[in-house]
C-alpha cells in the first residue's frame, strides 16, 4: 500500500511510513527477558514523528537490522551503560542491533506503549509477508502519511479512495474498501467509523461531562441567585439609605457584583485544593494520569477568566434586582417585593431539580445496561480458565510433555492451543463459501486455529455436534461454527453441510452457541473455528475447582518456564479480561454517579435555605395559626406543600427529557436494555423524599418554635 501511494500519489505527502505488530514482545538480553511493547515500521517513520533522540539519528531504521529502544527500555536492558551496537533478540526468532535511544512518549500519546521501533525489513522477512495468499487484504498494517506543503486532506482523501479497491481480489472488491486520511488531532476522541463516515468517539463523552459540568455550576450560581434575592427585604433599607445619601444606581450594582465576585474567588481557591486531594481518586476513576498545570498560563488565565464570567452570571440577577428599589417606598416601611417576586426564585427551583432528576435517572440506566450486558450469556465458561500467551515454538513442540506435567500437578483439569482466549478476535475472512450463497454477496467470518479438546477447556456450549479430537483423523478438514452463522447462511441441518474456504472443503462437524468476542454491546458476529495442528499464540488451561488459582499458578509456572525459558510467564484470568470489556461504560457510571451527587447536594443546599428563609419570613403567620389551634403536622404540610408542588414539576420536566437523553445513548448499543418505567417512578420518589427530608427540618424547627416569642414584637 505504501509502494503504491508513493508511485501514484506521492506528490500530496512529505512522508508515507507503513507500521505493523504494534503490541506485547519478548524482548532478551542474554538470559534477562521482559515484555515490551514495541512496532516495526519504514525508516522515514522517526523522521517524520520528530523522536527526541537521545543517542543516535532518526536515520537508524535504514539498516534492515536495528532498532531504536526508548529510554526506559535502554535502563531496564542496560542501566547506566551504553546501549549501542549492542544486540537485541526478539521474538525469540530476530537478532537487532540497537542503532538508537529516543525519549519516552508521553503517558497521554497514542504510542505510549511504543517502546522499541525495528525496521519493517524486519517485520517482513520474519512474517513471510511474501507468501500471503492475499497480501492486499490484510488489515494489520497501519499507514501513517504526513501531508505536503499546501495539500488539502480532504481533497486528498477523496482521491486515494480507491487505491486498495483497484488491486483487491474480485470478491474482496464486493465489500468496497475505501481508504481515508484521518487527522492525529482526531485519532483519539473521533475513533468511530461507519461506511468510511466518522460516526463519533470518545469525543460524545468529552461533551456529556462538560455539559454536565456546566450544569452542575449553574445549580451552584442557581442557588446564589435565590438566597441572595431572597433576603431582599433586609438589604432594601440598606439599598434605600444607600440612594438617599447619593449612590448612583450603578455603584450599587458595582457593589453586588464585588459581592458575588468575591464569593467565587473564595470558591475557586477552595476548588484548586480540592481538585488537588480529589486527582488520584478521579485518576483511579477515569483510568487516567490528570495533574493540575500550575506553570502553565493558559491554566490560570482559563480558570480566572471563567470564575471572573461565573461571578459576574451569578451576580447579575441579584444585582440589578437589589439595585432597583425605590428609596422612597423602602424608607416609609411600605416597600413589597409583591406576588410574584418569588415567581423567579420558584423557576430556578425547579431548574436545579430538573437538571439533578436527569442526572439521576441518566446514572440509573447507565448502570442498569451495565447490568443487563453483564447478565448476557457468553457462550463458554469463564470461571478458573487460564490464558497463557506464547511467543515462541518450545511450548508446541514439546506440548505433551508439557501437558503431562501440569496434568501431574492435580491443578488443571483441561489444556488446550489456540489462535487466541476466547475473549479476542484472531481476525477476520471473506472467503467461506457455502451451498446456496449469492455470488454477489460478501461478508466477513471471525476465524480462529485451535487444537483438540479446546472446545472443552473453554467451556463451549454446544448445540450440536461435537469438538474437535485427535481421534478423528478427518478433524484437519472439518470446522465448528456458531449459532450467528448457521442463522447467517440459512443452514437448516448444518451437521450436513460442507464449508468452502480457497476452494478447500470443510465438514462441519458443530455448532455451538455465541460466544461473546468482541464488545458485550454488540452483536455476535458469523464465526468459524478450523482445527490447527501447529504452533499457536495462546495455551488456554482449566483450573481445577477444588485448588485455588494462586496454587495452580505456582504449580505450573515453573513448567512453562522450564520448557520455554526463552519467555517470561506471564498469564490472565479470562474472566478478568471479559471484565476489562465494561471498563468505559463503568467508569462513565461512576463520573456520572458522582456528578448526579454533587447536583442533588447543591439543590439541596439551596432548598436548605430556601426553606429557612420562608421559615424565617412566615414566622409571625405560623405563630397566629399555632395560637389558633394549628397543629405541628399542619403546620410542617403548610411549608412543604410549596416545595414539593416545585419537585414535582420538575419531576414532570425532566422525565421525557431524561427519556429522550438516554434513549439516544441506548442506541449506540446492539445489546441493550429498554428504559423501564420504575427507573422514573423510583427517582421521582426519591427526589420527593430528599426534598422532605431538606426541607422538614427547617419546617418542623419552625413549626414547634414558642409563638409568644415570634408575636410578642406585634
Amino acid at each position: 500500500m505504501a509502494a503504491e501511494l508513493r508511485k501514484t500519489y506521492g506528490s500530496n505527502f512529505k512522508h508515507i511510513v507503513m507500521m505493523a505488530n504494534m503490541g506485547g514482545h519478548i524482548v532478551a538480553l542474554d538470559n534477562k527477558k521482559l515484555s515490551r511493547g514495541g512496532g516495526f515500521m519504514e525508516n522515514e517513520g522517526p523522521e517524520m514523528f520528530t523522536l527526541d533522540m537521545i543517542k543516535g539519528t532518526r536515520n537508524a531504521l535504514k539498516d534492515p537490522t536495528s532498532i531504536i529502544i526508548s529510554a526506559s527500555t535502554a535502563k531496564a536492558f542496560f542501566g547506566d551503560g551504553d546501549p549501542m551496537e549492542k544486540t537485541l533478540k526478539i521474538d525469540n526468532q530476530v537478532i537487532a542491533k540497537v542503532a538508537g535511544v529516543y525519549a519516552d512518549f508521553p503517558r497521554n500519546s497514542t504510542f505510549a506503549d511504543l517502546t522499541f521501533i525495528g525496521s519493517w525489513e524486519m517485520f517482513y522477512n520474519a512474517n513471510d509477508i511474501k507468501s500471503m495468499r492475499e497480501p492486499w487484504r490484510p488489515n494489520f498494517t497501519t499507514l501513517y502519511v504526513q501531508m505536503a506543503d499546501n495539500a488539502d486532506m480532504a481533497a486528498v482523501s477523496l482521491k486515494i479512495r480507491d487505491a486498495k479497491l483497484n488491486k483487491v481480489s474480485q470478491v474482496l472488491a464486493k465489500k468496497k474498501p475505501a481508504l481515508f486520511l484521518q487527522p492525529m488531532k482526531r485519532w483519539h476522541l473521533y475513533d468511530e467509523f461507519k461506511d468510511g463516515k466518522n460516526t463519533g468517539g470518545r469525543i460524545q463523552y468529552v461533551w456529556m461531562f462538560g455539559i454536565i459540568g456546566v450544569f452542575v455550576l449553574l445549580l451552584a450560581c442557581i442557588n446564589f441567585m435565590n438566597l441572595s434575592t431572597a433576603r431582599s427585604e433586609k438589604r432594601a433599607k440598606e439599598v434605600g439609605i444607600r440612594k438617599a445619601i447619593g449612590s448612583l444606581r450603578g455603584q450599587l450594582i458595582y457593589q453586588f457584583f464585588s459581592e458575588s465576585l468575591l464569593c467565587v474567588t473564595v470558591a475557586f481557591l477552595v476548588a484548586l485544593i480540592l481538585v488537588q486531594f480529589s486527582l488520584p481518586f478521579f485518576n483511579e476513576v477515569a483510568d487516567k494520569q490528570m495533574n493540575i498545570l500550575w506553570t502553565s498560563p493558559l491554566f490560570w488565565a482559563l480558570g480566572i477568566g471563567f470564575s471572573l464570567f461565573t461571578g459576574l452570571i451569578a451576580g447579575s440577577y441579584p444585582a440589578f434586582y437589589l439595585s432597583s428599589f425605590e428609596p422612597v417606598k423602602v424608607l416609609k416601611g411600605t416597600f413589597r417585593v409583591g406576588r410574584f417576586a418569588a415567581l423567579p426564585r420558584k423557576i430556578l427551583v425547579v431548574v436545579q431539580f430538573t437538571a439533578s432528576i436527569i442526572l439521576i435517572i441518566g446514572t440509573v440506566v447507565v448502570f442498569k445496561q451495565i447490568q443487563f450486558a453483564k447478565n448476557r450469556p457468553v457462550g463458554y465458561s469463564r470461571d478458573g480458565l487460564l490464558s497463557i500467551g506464547i511467543g515462541t515454538n518450545d511450548i508446541h513442540k514439546n506440548y505433551e510433555a508439557v501437558k503431562d506435567e501440569v496434568f501431574k500437578t492435580g491443578a488443571i483439569i483441561s489444556m488446550a492451543e489456540g489462535d487466541v482466549a476466547p475473549t479476542s478476535s484472531a481476525g477476520s475472512t471473506s472467503a467461506i463459501e457455502w451451498r446456496d450463497k449469492d455470488p454477489n454477496l460478501s461478508v466477513d467470518f471471525q476465524q480462529a486455529g485451535v487444537s483438540a479438546e479446546y472446545g472443552k477447556t473453554a467451556g463451549w456450549h454446544f448445540k450440536q455436534g461435537r469438538d474437535f479430537s485427535k481421534e478423528f483423523l478427518t478433524d484437519s478438514s472439518a470446522v465448528v461454527i456458531n449459532e450467528a452463522a448457521v442463522k447467517f447462511m440459512g443452514l437448516k441441518n448444518p451437521l450436513s453441510e460442507n464449508l468452502t474456504y480457497y476452494g478447500n472443503k470443510f465438514k462441519v462437524i458443530g455448532v455451538i452457541k455465541d460466544i461473546i468476542v468482541d464488545s458485550p454491546y454488540g452483536q455476535v458476529k458469523p464465526s468459524v473455528y478450523f482445527f490447527n495442528k501447529g504452533a499457536a499464540s495462546t495455551v488456554l488451561l482449566r483450573i481445577n475447582p477444588r485448588v485455588s488459582a494462586s496454587a495452580a499458578i505456582e504449580k505450573i509456572g515453573p513448567i512453562f518456564k522450564r520448557f520455554n525459558p526463552e519467555q517470561p510467564f506471564e498469564y490472565s484470568f479470562v474472566d478478568q479480561v471479559y471484565a476489562q470489556k465494561f471498563g468505559n461504560e463503568q467508569r462513565i457510571g461512576k463520573l456520572a454517579a458522582f456528578f448526579a451527587s454533587l447536583a442533588i447536594l447543591i439543590s439541596c443546599l439551596g432548598l436548605f435555605g430556601m426553606a429557612s428563609f420562608m421559615a424565617e419570613q412566615r414566622v409571625k403567620e405560623i405563630g397566629v395559626r399555632k395560637v389558633l389551634g394549628a397543629s405541628v403536622f399542619t403546620l410542617w404540610r403548610l411549608l412543604s406543600t410549596d416545595f414539593i408542588i416545585l419537585i414535582t414539576i420538575a419531576i414532570a420536566i425532566a422525565t421525557p427529557f431524561a427519556w429522550y437523553l438516554m434513549a439516544g445513548w441506548l442506541q449506540n448499543f446492539d445489546y441493550r436494555s429498554s428504559i423501564s418505567g420504575w427507573i422514573f417512578v423510583f427517582t421521582g420518589l426519591a427526589a420527593i423524599a430528599i426534598t422532605l427530608l431538606t426541607v422538614s427540618f427547617q419546617s418542623i424547627k419552625a413549626a414547634l418554635a414558642n409563638p409568644i416569642k415570634s408575636l410578642k414584637t406585634e
